[in-house]
């Protein structure tokens, strides 16, 4: 016969255990997007109203275009974890797969569609 404490037959029956590696994940981007939103807004401005021609010199450089690219893939997948956390609270079942398969394809097309356009726009 076992004499368990209650603590020691609850151990590794609680959480998923995937907390703390969403929540470094999150503190992660959020310090990236601390540094990337200001730059991409300077860099932004500078390249605003201008011609085309002048747009599409500006984003040749390889400054801006960086800048742009990564505040375009962190930002994304910053609310794309987000709207999983959501919805992983607020919808269950079917629903909540089917939800979450449609909310990660919708953000990875939108990192692709965007970052083929800067890079039509830089070369």
């Amino acid at each position: 016969m076992q004499y368990l404490t209650e603590r020691k037959r609850a151990e590794g029956m609680g959480a998923g255990g995937q907390g703390t590696h969403h929540h470094w994940q999150m503190m992660v981007s959020s310090a990236a997007l601390v540094i990337l939103v200001p730059l991409f807004v300077i860099t932004f401005a500078n390249g605003l109203g201008g011609t085309y021609e002048e747009v599409l010199a500006y984003y040749s450089r390889p400054f801006p275009a960086i800048v742009t690219g990564l505040t375009l893939v962190v930002v994304i997948i910053h609310l794309m974890r987000e709207a999983q956390v959501a919805i992983e609270d607020y919808v269950h079942g079917v629903a909540e797969k089917l939800t979450l398969m449609a909310v990660t394809a919708f953000s990875y097309t939108l990192i692709a569609a965007g970052l083929f356009a800067l890079v039509k726009l830089a070369l």
